[in-house]
């Protein structure tokens, strides 16, 4: 939607180092070379006044923008465009919707669940030597803090109730940042199975516009690269790639319901604490995708049950 000189790469630019190369080397790219920062810890401050570590094993901050880029060199793109009907493509065989939270040629939603988000980025010296994140009561949201390197940083909140309102400008303020520009989105965080159906007519929707972005952590870098992927094996049956998405992100779903129920205060054991294990052992198996030490002691401090 952007003029080429005005686009940029939203979210804070964090994911893990080990995993995503991967996905990048098939597009012929080194995603050593944009990396900006290595974690070796996460400070997480779950608002009682007794921080802890969770130990980093390839979460690193990267230049998304420069990536994106050259990732998209040789190829046409319309820049300062916005395409809001299927009926302006008729030329195409198919249309894949990747607008993100805008779902700009999908159906709209009957009930969506997104999270207001607002992130500066700025210069200066930080109270931080690495990640740092603070949870907000009943796992509506959370404050971040990435490292961008040397004397820069993303820092943003994402939160259901919009807690950080004022919070982060008294932040700048108070610590003498110089703001490099600011950014306010919202974020879904509805799985794929309450997204459905994933294509209508000739559109086919991929990544956060049909809800690929892991609830927990609002991330959605990985698992929407994820979901091209999916899309790719299968454009000759879109039902075989709503099967493969609604399996794949099955996850997702078991933690938006567990996060739900935190939000209104209905979390209960009996009923949640199921998912909650299926959680831990996801994320524990799943340690080179989201380049962190899982324990289970860590993920029931952050969720406070």
């Amino acid at each position: 939607m952007r003029r080429e000189d005005k686009w940029w790469a939203v979210c804070a630019w964090g994911t893990s180092a080990p995993f995503i190369s991967d996905l990048v080397k098939m597009v012929g790219l080194n995603f050593k070379e944009y990396i900006l920062h290595e974690g070796k810890r996460m400070i997480v401050d779950p608002g009682n006044g007794k921080t802890f570590d969770i130990k980093l094993n390839g979460l690193v901050c990267f230049d998304k923008t420069r990536l994106f880029k050259d990732m998209k060199k040789g190829k046409t793109i319309h820049y300062d465009s916005h395409i809001t009907n299927a009926d302006d493509l008729k030329e195409f065989d198919m249309i894949i919707d990747a607008t993100g939270f805008h779902r700009s040629l999908m159906p709209k939603l009957k009930k969506d669940a997104s999270i207001p988000c607002f992130e500066v980025e700025v210069e200066g010296k930080f109270p931080w030597e690495d990640f740092y994140i603070k949870p907000y009561p009943t796992l509506s949201g959370y404050f971040w803090y990435f490292p961008l390197g040397p004397g820069r940083g993303h820092i943003g909140a994402g939160d259901f109730k919009s807690q950080y309102r004022g919070e982060i400008e008294e932040m700048v303020k108070k610590n003498d940042w110089k703001v490099v520009r600011r950014i306010g989105r919202p974020v879904r965080i509805l799985p794929p199975a309450y997204c459905q159906p994933f294509y209508t007519g000739k559109v086919v929707g991929v990544g956060e516009s049909i809800g690929t972005v892991y609830p927990l952590l609002g991330e959605g870098i990985i698992p929407s690269m994820q979901c091209v992927n999916l899309f790719v094996e299968h454009m000759d049956n879109l039902e075989a790639y709503s099967e493969a998405v609604l399996k794949h992100y099955d996850i997702y779903a078991k933690v938006y319901r567990f996060i739900d129920a935190k939000m209104k205060g209905n979390f209960s054991w009996i009923r949640q604490g199921p998912e909650l294990w299926s959680v831990y052992r996801h994320m524990k198996n799943g340690e080179r995708r989201y380049g962190l030490e899982t324990h289970l002691r860590d993920i029931l401090k952050v969720v406070n049950v």
